[in-house]
């Protein structure tokens, strides 16, 4: 089984983050879930977006880098929107990780003064009508084009944050098909 260091979003450590977390436990998989916000949780996007601000962006990152050194190097890094700031920029920067499951956003890799590097596969999963991953889809796709093994999976719907069965973006038949190909994907690369 695979050991993934799973980081929530800009709303925080909710109950569907651990939920999700919970769901690939059950699979078997060893998931650790740090809390970047210091216990803080946000009802409403809008305000997690303006506490991540306010803590930076470059914040955020190196408090997922302090989380992840605890462990070991080689485990796969996913992450719920803001979460993939740190998920991606361990699985870029840090040697031996085994791959990156990035949900509802993406950046290209050239914010982390770094190739992917060979070998790495790459999961990434978004909403086809999201607004707040307009900018991150056409990245995405790059990112699909750049990577030997990677692939982007498109949900019908708008909805930012849809595998947190928390939050009124959830849709289950998304989530559900997200978990099953995020499973997959860590039964192959563990």
């Amino acid at each position: 089984m695979t050991t993934v260091v799973l980081f929530h979003h800009a709303q925080g450590q909710t109950t569907g983050v651990l939920a999700f977390a919970d769901e690939l436990r059950e699979a078997g998989h060893t998931v650790h879930a740090p809390d970047l916000y210091d216990g803080n949780t946000f009802q409403d996007l809008n305000e997690g977006v303006a506490y991540a601000t306010q803590v930076g962006f470059p914040g955020i990152i190196r408090r997922g880098s302090a989380a992840a050194m605890e462990l070991p190097a080689d485990i796969v890094y996913a992450g719920f929107s803001l979460g993939v700031l740190p998920a991606q920029s361990l699985a870029q920067t840090r040697p031996g990780a085994r791959g990156a499951i990035l949900l509802s956003a993406c950046v290209p890799t050239s914010e982390f003064e770094s190739p992917w590097p060979d070998g790495v596969p790459l999961q990434i999963h978004m909403m086809d009508a999201d607004p707040w991953a307009e900018e991150d889809r056409p990245v995405a796709e790059a990112l699909v084009e750049e990577i030997e093994d990677a692939e982007l999976f498109l949900y019908p719907g708008s909805g930012h944050l849809f595998a947190d069965a928390s939050l009124d973006d959830y849709d289950e038949q998304a989530a559900g098909l997200l978990t099953e190909r995020t499973l997959a994907f860590l039964g192959r690369v563990g």
